[in-house]
């Protein structure tokens, strides 16, 4: 644990774009100084590992990164200072944090509250400094306060849950009874079949062998769970394919299996990030008048609905966590989670 009085704190640094760019440094402690007024200084709680934590590790990454940078964008605490222009939180409150830590609030897109599609937008872990630590300075726009009873160790998945949300309730035409087919059994796609069952499908995820571990954990949600070609079950009935897909793996081929499985006039939605090429046609896509709609990150009213979700039990992310880790651990967390020996790794820096 970190003393108070300490200037410098240990961090999960991603330092550059090689594999492996990652260690525990120690950086300088956080403060509110130089327009820290409309922030908090947050002490970390727990901060969950996310697949694109991963990715950064790994360097298979496709997005702009500002190196060095400290991980994690997943995390919960507690604040314990306020900017002098923070009056909708206190010292003490328990808190969850968005992601989008930097936002021009004058663009278009974040003056209609869709300021997770801002253009200049950075967020923790990639464009500012993350949670993978223990302390991390937070705009008070970005928080929303936590149950007492919510666990912190619960509280931090509450960014995935709120990605997922937006994949399966905001950009999906989903109806009660629709069968949809998920493909990819990682933590986002785990929960976007959560998500899909809560909204009334009837749900298959869908992976490959080495997801055994991943895929048992589906199945304890009562998810149908398919480690090989998910054809058969996509064509069961009258043979036309499943109403939705939500493409949640890694690799761009997978959106050409959605387009092969999916029913005309169905939908897909595209969460997972692939860098490769496509090297399919897209006209499967015109023929079957497809709905394709992507799915990116989350806004202020879909991280009310998940806390909601989270707080009265209805929303359970307990199986998906594999372990608790100690901050100096991380590297084990990583591997463990990256083997897909477990679903979802959490750090907490107070151990």
């Amino acid at each position: 644990m970190t003393d108070h009085g300490s200037t410098t704190m240990p961090a999960v640094v991603n330092y550059a774009a090689d594999p492996g760019s990652v260690e525990v440094r120690e950086k300088p402690m956080p403060t509110l100084d130089h327009g820290g007024d409309d922030d908090v200084l947050l002490r970390v709680g727990i901060a969950s590992i996310c697949g694109s934590d991963l990715h950064q590790w790994t360097g298979d990454h496709s997005w702009p990164v500002n190196y060095p940078v400290t991980l994690g964008h997943e995390f919960a605490g507690t604040i314990e200072r306020v900017g002098g222009h923070v009056v909708s939180f206190k010292e003490g409150d328990r808190v969850v944090s968005e992601t989008a830590a930097v936002i021009d609030p004058d663009s278009p897109m974040s003056r209609q509250g869709l300021y997770n599609l801002d253009p200049s937008r950075k967020g923790f872990g990639y464009g500012v400094d993350g949670a993978m630590t223990t302390h991390v300075r937070v705009p008070a726009r970005c928080l929303h306060r936590i149950p007492d009873a919510l666990p912190f160790e619960i509280a931090a998945l509450t960014e995935p849950c709120c990605v997922a949300y937006n994949a399966v309730v905001n950009n999906s035409n989903i109806k009660p009874g629709d069968r949809v087919l998920v493909l990819g059994p990682g933590p986002i796609g785990i929960l976007c079949a959560v998500m899909a069952q809560l909204h009334g499908a009837r749900v298959a995820i869908a992976g490959l062998e080495r997801d055994a571990n991943r895929l048992a954990v589906a199945a304890q949600y009562g998810l149908h769970t398919i480690a090989d070609d998910p054809t058969e079950w996509a064509r069961h009935g009258d043979g036309l394919g499943v109403d939705g897909v939500v493409d949640a793996a890694g690799v761009s081929t997978t959106l050409h299996t959605a387009l092969d499985l999916v029913r005309p006039a169905g939908w897909i939605s595209k969460v997972g990030w692939g860098p490769q090429p496509l090297n399919f046609s897209l006209d499967p896509l015109v023929q079957k008048n497809i709905t394709l709609r992507g799915s990116f990150s989350h806004n202020w009213p879909i991280w009310e609905a998940v806390i909601a979700l989270l707080a009265d039990g209805q929303l359970d992310v307990k199986p998906i966590i594999g372990g608790v880790w100690p901050l100096t651990q991380w590297h084990e967390a990583f591997e463990i989670m990256h083997r897909g020996d477990i679903v979802k790794a959490v750090l907490n820096p107070n151990e």
